[in-house]
């Protein structure tokens, strides 16, 4: 995979909060607004960690069943041995394609140093992760369906392909930002007009809240002071 981002690009977007991201793609109108997105089947494990950016790197994996060929997970290199390390930022998506997903860990504390000493910044899964704590010692994001105590049968069937996860297509390369609100898939193609439109529209949301706690706080005065809301524009 091939850098498309600049570093300064992912510091400025590191430096917001998904929910302005999420304003600053909607603002630039290049999608639904109801797209881009995690749904509920997923939540944010690891909330202390400050915002992770980076480009997706995609897995398929089953855990309900076995393998065709049995050996203990920490045995199996196929997943990491392809992931080299770079200098960019990464966030593995990892698409838990049983019928019903999370049956066993995908990512716990040992699999979390391993990824971090490859460069990734966070995982995403439909699946499960175990070690929680350990995975914010660690500095690694996760958002996950659930978590499991065990590994169970957990093996990777595909690489670098494009996974589905709890409402976002995410294919190789793309460009992905999450906190404790959720992740926002950033079309990469307006990284930089995001990056500096998020930070206005979080400034903007900020005099907002200020203006709400002053003494010149009025319904009338509310509506002059906010305006138009360029994101629903």
């Amino acid at each position: 995979m091939n850098p498309t981002i600049r570093p300064e690009i992912f510091a400025k977007l590191a430096a917001c909060d998904s929910s302005s991201i999420a304003n600053a793609v909607d603002a630039a109108g290049v999608r639904l607004a109801n797209e881009g997105f995690n749904d509920n089947r997923i939540k944010c494990m690891t909330e202390r960690l400050l915002p992770m950016v980076g480009q997706v790197v995609t897995l398929k994996v089953r855990s309900a069943d076995p393998p065709m060929k049995k050996a203990f997970y920490l045995e199996h290199p196929d997943w990491w041995e392809l992931l080299k390390v770079e200098a960019f930022p990464r966030v593995l998506a990892i698409e838990d394609v049983d019928a019903r997903p999370g049956r066993g860990s995908a990512v716990g504390p040992v699999h979390a140093c391993i990824l971090k000493a490859l460069g990734f910044v966070g995982v995403i899964t439909n699946g499960a992760i175990r070690g929680r704590s350990s995975l914010e010692r660690i500095g690694l994001r996760a958002f996950a369906g659930n978590v499991a105590p065990a590994h169970a049968y957990s093996h990777v069937i595909a690489t670098g392909v494009t996974v589905e996860i709890a409402g976002m297509r995410l294919s190789e390369g793309d460009l992905v930002h999450g906190d404790e609100s959720g992740v926002v898939v950033i079309p990469t193609a307006i990284a930089g007009q995001v990056a500096e439109s998020a930070g206005r529209f979080h400034e903007r949301e900020k005099r907002v809240c200020e203006f709400c706690r002053s003494a010149e706080f009025s319904p009338s005065a509310l509506r002059a002071h906010i305006g138009v809301d360029e994101s629903r524009r």
